[in-house]
């Protein structure tokens, strides 16, 4: 039985309010998009354009989420691993870490073994529900080869669904030709079959990127997912006030999703959050703050229960610089605000330090550990006539034991039980050396990564997939 309620910040009449004030910036002020196709495609559609400012109509909102998809199935490689976007509580990898550190080696410009390593890592865990994107940013790969290297360990090492890169026009359709080529190489295959996604940011305030815009036409040219969030510091890019700040999430995230819909209806949109308030003492991004639960929470429920659309959250981030109890409180913090909020998805789960700045491969098995038990809690507790448990509290009576009851033998293995955390008493945590959590976590990881398969891509495919990089290399 799952949870009763979620956690909710704002009233009906907030989320009406957050509409109409939404409504009102797009007609009135309206959003900077800096690419010319998009423009024409506003233009095509009667918007009113000036310059690059693209002023959207109530009506045009309306029009494009009646196209957006309540929920949508996302196919992997491997059909045991197909999700459904909409249901649930999804986990993606990290997106942005530049660094990654461990026990052995601490702080380190990340490789493309450290991102291929992450990428085995979740094809391991019983947790991860999608691979790709940036979980680490390799630094010993040339610029130009970076999007085809990357997507290329993510197919090789994973068989779930994979995520893409926000790039320039060529280098997206590169990306997506290579999920094509891994899912059979059909001509066509992506049109009909949702395979990848990508997450894209606005500019905030009020604003589309070029390269942004890029693969946003090119993922809605295919029919492939977008992740639109908008990652606002209130305060710095977005208002002081939390509301203010929701209210802008809001109006750049429908100006993406009224372009997508345009280029093509219907193709799938998650309501994506990742806004949080500025460490005003530097005017910079924090992580892990309070008021990045409650903006996130309030951007959910416009979401969820406004648009009727699949959402994802931000949670697992920190500030914290090394895996310690500041790691652990602001993670948890943010995994059950996201859960409790009905998050649909959720990103930046996995080992995620120093607000974003690097990924952590204990925290990383950590992390799997906190998803397990936030998902346990999402279960809620079983009210049927069985789990009242009169006829055993009866049977057992007065002063009697439950431990050696039928009842507990058929069912004690039911209970959640820790991977890396200890539950033992403490003579036998000191005879076996007094290890702490992340000590346990850095063995783990590594068990993991001995026992990973060298590729998960029959040798054709692998074949396709490498002519396909050098050719690509070549046109450079």
């Amino acid at each position: 039985m799952a949870l009763k309620s979620r956690m909710e910040v704002l009233t009906k009449d907030d989320l009406v309010r957050v509409h109409e004030a939404t409504l009102k910036i797009l007609r009135e002020t309206g959003v900077v998009f800096h690419n010319d196709e998009a423009i024409e495609v506003f233009k095509k559609h009667g918007a009113k354009v000036e310059n690059k400012t693209v002023y959207i109509t109530s009506e045009m909102v309306d029009q494009a989420l009646s196209t957006a998809p309540r929920s949508f199935r996302m196919q992997a490689r491997n059909d045991k691993y197909s999700i459904t976007v909409g249901e649930g509580f999804l986990i993606q990898p990290n997106v942005g870490p530049v660094y990654i550190q461990d026990l052995d080696k601490g702080r380190r410009e990340a490789t493309l073994e450290d991102y291929a390593n992450i990428q085995k890592l979740c094809q391991a865990s019983d947790v991860v529900d999608l691979v790709g994107t940036i979980p680490v940013d390799p630094s010993d790969v040339k610029s130009n080869d970076k999007y085809l290297m990357m997507m290329y360990e993510a197919l090789k090492n994973s068989e779930k669904p994979v995520i893409g890169f926000c790039a320039n026009t060529q280098q997206v359709r590169e990306q997506l030709d290579m999920v094509e080529i891994a899912m059979g190489g059909k001509p066509g295959y992506l049109l009909e079959n949702h395979c990848t996604a990508v997450l894209v940011n606005s500019l905030s305030p009020l604003a589309y990127a070029p390269d942004t815009l890029e693969t946003m036409i090119e993922y809605a040219k295919r029919n492939q997912v977008m992740l639109l969030a908008p990652c606002i510091m209130a305060g710095v890019s977005g208002p002081i006030s939390l509301l203010g700040t929701a209210v802008l999430q809001n109006t750049e995230t429908i100006a993406g999703l009224v372009l997508v819909q345009l280029i093509n209806p219907g193709t799938p949109v998650v309501y994506a959050t990742a806004s949080t308030s500025g460490y005003m003492k530097e005017a910079t991004y924090a992580a892990g703050t309070p008021e990045a639960m409650l903006i996130n929470t309030a951007s959910l429920q416009m979401g969820l229960d406004f648009y009727k659309l699949p959402t994802r959250t931000m949670s697992g981030i920190t500030h914290s610089k090394t895996v310690d109890c500041q790691a652990g409180y602001e993670t948890m913090q943010s995994l059950l605000m996201g859960m409790m909020s009905g998050a649909h998805m959720s990103v930046q789960s996995l080992g995620v330090l120093d607000a974003i700045m690097a990924t952590s491969y204990e925290k990383f098995i950590i992390d799997e550990e906190l998803i397990r038990r936030v998902r346990r809690i999402s279960q809620g507790i079983d009210t049927s006539d069985e789990a009242l448990a009169v006829d055993v509290i009866q049977e057992v009576g007065h002063t009697g034991t439950y431990l050696t009851h039928m009842s507990t033998f058929e069912k004690f293995r039911s209970l959640w039980t820790p991977t890396v955390s200890d539950w033992g008493n403490y003579t036998d945590w000191v005879n076996s050396g007094s290890e702490d959590v992340v000590v346990r976590a850095n063995r783990k990881f590594k068990q993991v990564l001995q026992n990973a398969p060298d590729t998960l891509l029959d040798a054709e495919t692998d074949k396709a997939l490498l002519t396909f990089i050098e050719k690509a290399k070549s046109h450079a």
